[in-house]
């Protein structure tokens, strides 16, 4: 599959997943949450800047959904974060829909980490 923004063709794989992280910027998400029905406020890139971090800063470690609300507790402090909080902002699973808007690959992850 392929994206055309701003005249550029981006390669993705059947899931809409980038099959090269150095294609990402910050048109390409809002194109990406776009055709995914998402309007991105401050708190998607929060989420987002949160996933590209864990995953560029930690190893390539891309958190589930239990591991990103904690995660976004510390960022989001004295603020009560559920897995609700972030399906509000990310519908279809806020680690695969967060992380293919942030420009990640697929989580070939089970469970855990």
């Amino acid at each position: 599959m392929t994206l055309e923004i701003g005249g550029k063709v981006i390669e993705t794989t059947s899931m809409g997943f980038l099959e090269n992280q150095d294609d990402w910027n910050k048109e390409i998400a809002h194109a990406i949450a776009a055709e995914e029905g998402i309007e991105l406020t401050d708190r998607h890139w929060e989420v987002i800047d949160h996933l590209r971090d864990q995953y560029f800063n930690n190893g390539g470690a891309q958190p589930n959904t239990r591991t990103l609300v904690k995660g976004m507790q510390s960022v989001w402090e004295g603020e009560k974060v559920d897995a609700k909080t972030l399906y509000a902002l990310f519908p279809h699973d806020p680690s695969k829909q967060g992380g293919r808007i942030a420009g990640l690959p697929e989580s070939r992850r089970k469970g855990g980490y």
